[in-house]
């Protein structure tokens, strides 16, 4: 399993942090390559909703990929998985599952975003440049949190 945790501290309030992050809708302003969120099936307090994000590819195509809620603690955590089950995703991944944590810190708010992989067969000899890929992804995450907020 590869795990991979950013953090970073921006200059916004923790709640304008959290209504960001807990809304799956605000995706395409912070996640990067995501183009629009479709299909929110949102749920009280966050846990167990769903919603389709569609990728942007280098190629200008779209990539829908499903994913769900699995923890929700306001001001706190948010966390979601893909859902892989029957999608071309399932050849490559296991598991993939991103954290959102969210602590008050000097005036701000201190982010930190972790992503759990496990990948399958022969895409486990490439985890260490998936590793550094996902890295730059959760830095390009955190930059758009801030651009986002500030």
């Amino acid at each position: 399993m590869a795990r991979v945790t950013r953090k970073r501290t921006v200059e916004a309030s923790i709640g304008d942090v959290w209504k960001l992050v807990s809304d799956p809708y605000n995706l395409p302003r912070w996640w990067p390559r995501t183009a629009r969120v479709e299909n929110v099936d949102a749920k009280p307090g966050g846990k167990r909703t769903r919603w389709t994000k569609v990728l942007q590819t280098a190629e200008g195509r779209g990539v829908r990929a499903d994913f769900r809620c699995v923890s929700s603690a306001e001001r706190e955590r948010y966390a979601w998985e893909q859902e892989l089950e029957g999608t071309p995703f399932e050849r490559h991944l296991s598991a993939l599952r991103v954290e959102v944590g969210l602590r008050e810190r000097d005036g701000g708010t201190q982010v930190s975003l972790t992503e759990e992989q496990t990948l399958k067969g022969m895409s486990k000899l490439g985890s260490p440049l998936m590793r550094r890929a996902r890295g730059e992804i959760l830095d390009e995450a955190l930059a758009g949190i801030e651009r986002a907020l500030t």
